[in-house]
């Protein structure tokens, strides 16, 4: 059942023009529509990539079907589409696409830009080599977006990976794959990375992504947001399960890429014991 929106509060920063909402549960909605000018698809793009990186470990908003009325349309003078060379519409109503909004109503933080020293700090720094393997696997034709919230009395933040319309090439559902497609504008994030370990545990599980796994997440997709094609998408699911075996291919490519993304790759991880046990004067006295 989806989400019904009650109020608008303004429009959001992007190419979709997204409005930000209330719905019916209480919670903040970043609502995207159907006559958005980039294409519906990306709605339907936005629900499926959403949904598997949430399920393969990655931190990602809630995602959800809102309906939004003809009437609140009417009635909210923001609610609108600038179509280009003064061209303007009022909001699509019906069955739109929500992503919980990063945040909140909670009074915190959340920035989509942080310094160099502070993104050293962001607590899950290591989910972005995971993106990564979604964002490869699913054919993201934009840079990798993300924003970073830190919560009251918290001193670091924590990325939150947002804007997932341009997968599968946005409305053209194709993947013309380059290798420096679907990655974060700065190298920094993928400092850590030191081999294939450091995708783990997320490429293991897109790797094992199952057809029913990928059917359930299909079956929430409103007809309307891809032309009520059935046999369309399900060759887009069908390309899905057959790419799973080139995501390492990929991000090989990536890899040999003139970004040189991961300097430490292959290099061993020191191994720092506590100081306990640097000096045993008589080993034979350490039992188990």
């Amino acid at each position: 059942m989806a989400v019904t929106a009650v109020q608008a509060i303004r429009r959001m920063r992007g190419g979709a023009q997204s409005q930000l909402m209330l719905g019916a549960d209480g919670n903040l909605w970043v609502v995207k529509f159907k006559n958005n000018p980039q294409h519906l698809r990306v709605l339907a793009n936005e629900l499926i990539a959403t949904r598997i990186a949430e399920a393969v470990g990655l931190s990602v908003p809630k995602t959800d079907v809102v309906e939004v009325s003809e009437w609140l349309i009417r009635n909210s003078a923001e609610m609108v589409v600038d179509l280009g060379r003064g061209l303007r519409e009022r909001c699509a109503g019906g069955l739109q696409f929500g992503s919980r909004f990063v945040g909140g109503l909670m009074p915190g933080q959340v920035v989509d830009y942080l310094p160099e020293p502070q993104m050293d700090e962001v607590r899950n720094l290591a989910e972005f080599a995971g993106m990564l393997v979604v964002d490869k696997w699913t054919g993201n034709c934009n840079g990798r977006q993300a924003v970073f919230e830190r919560r009251p009395r918290e001193r670091k933040y924590r990325a939150t990976f947002i804007d997932q319309g341009y997968c599968f090439n946005a409305g053209d559902w194709t993947f013309p794959d380059a290798p420096l497609r679907g990655v974060f504008a700065r190298n920094q994030v993928y400092a850590g990375v030191r081999g294939w370990e450091s995708f783990e545990p997320w490429l293991s599980r897109v790797e094992e992504f199952s057809e029913d796994e990928l059917g359930k997440v299909a079956e929430e997709i409103p007809p309307e947001w891809y032309g009520g094609d059935l046999g369309v998408l399900e060759r887009l699911m069908e390309s899905l399960l057959q790419r799973r075996s080139r995501v390492r291919e990929l991000i090989g490519q990536f890899r040999e890429s003139d970004r040189e993304p991961f300097p430490l790759w292959g290099m061993a991880k020191n191994i720092v014991m506590p100081r306990g046990f640097e000096m045993i004067a008589n080993p034979a006295k350490f039992v188990m």
